[in-house]
């Protein structure tokens, strides 16, 4: 069997371009200038014939219509087995909504992030007698469909922004924001959207592997703030940026990895503009820029 992926969706939330947004990115993307991107999802197969979602985007009903591996093959018959989910964002949650039409499949998450969603009643239009909600465990491994075996682990990250409260901590390590680990026969494979730094734990659990997909959100810390669009920085939204000394792509050197793909990109990242430096520096460190439809085999 084969390891195949999907980028159903490479931008982070907000999408490229953001609606209330008018930065360079934004524009040249509504212009055509350079490709638009819907919000982060990942559609994973082993055997091309059954299917799961990594993370449900507001942009799902969008991203499937886009996917002709997941149409249905006659009335009610999906390819779509399973979703599973890393955190409890809303670009990452809030397309369950989406998936309300009485269509069987099984929810994975954490027992942390099920909390988030049972304690929202709007997500109950998920129908319970229809869709499985399966809680798993950190470090325990799973089939997350046939022939694909899937492992969650704690990555640093935070809680989502809507139940931030008082001091927030960036590096939090638990339930809330975890990576995937996907395996195939021989081949590893990890996604992980979400991460605020890369420790040594990690660096070790990602050596070797066949494909890694991970957070590219921001270029640089203070990317929001130089553009005159926020105040935060990527450390206090728990994302650790791809450049500098302490970003992704200097922590990732001298790991043999097969192929490193960056999503999950803010709509301020300059490599979302295929010409510009930014791209070009990540590209020369061997970085694939993630965008919609592409699709990479391992």
């Amino acid at each position: 069997m084969t390891f195949r992926a999907r980028i159903l969706g490479a931008a982070a939330g907000g999408g490229l371009p953001q609606w209330n947004c008018g930065c360079p990115n934004c524009n040249l993307a509504r212009a055509g200038d350079i490709p638009a991107q819907t919000q982060s999802s990942l559609a994973v197969t082993s055997d091309g014939a059954t299917w799961a979602i990594l993370n449900a985007s507001p942009d799902i009903r969008e991203q499937l219509a886009r996917a002709p591996s997941l149409h249905p093959s006659g009335l009610r018959e999906l390819s779509l087995a399973s979703v599973l989910l890393t955190n409890g964002d809303i670009d990452h949650v809030a397309g369950l909504l989406t998936l309300r039409e009485m269509q069987a499949f099984t929810l994975f998450a954490t027992p942390g992030i099920h909390e988030v969603l049972d304690a929202n009643p709007i997500f109950d239009a998920l129908n319970r007698s229809v869709v499985d909600r399966a809680a798993i465990a950190l470090d325990t491994p799973f089939d997350l469909v046939p022939g694909l075996e899937a492992t969650l682990f704690a990555v640093p990250g935070k809680v989502p922004l809507y139940m931030e409260a008082g001091e927030v901590q960036t590096d939090l390590v638990g339930e809330q924001t975890v990576g995937v680990e996907l395996c195939a026969g021989e081949t590893r494979v990890y996604y992980i959207p979400g991460c605020a730094m890369l420790s040594d734990t990690l660096a070790e659990r990602l050596e070797g592997a066949d494909a890694v997909f991970f957070d590219g959100t921001l270029w640089r810390d203070d990317e929001m703030q130089r553009a005159g669009l926020g105040e935060k920085t990527g450390k206090r939204m728990g994302h650790m940026s791809m450049s500098g000394a302490d970003g992704s792509i200097a922590a990732f050197t001298g790991l043999t990895i097969g192929q490193k793909v960056f999503v999950h990109m803010n709509n301020t990242n300059p490599v979302l503009r295929p010409g510009s430096s930014e791209r070009a520096e990540a590209e020369a460190a061997e970085w694939i820029i993630g965008q919609d439809g592409m699709e990479i085999t391992a």
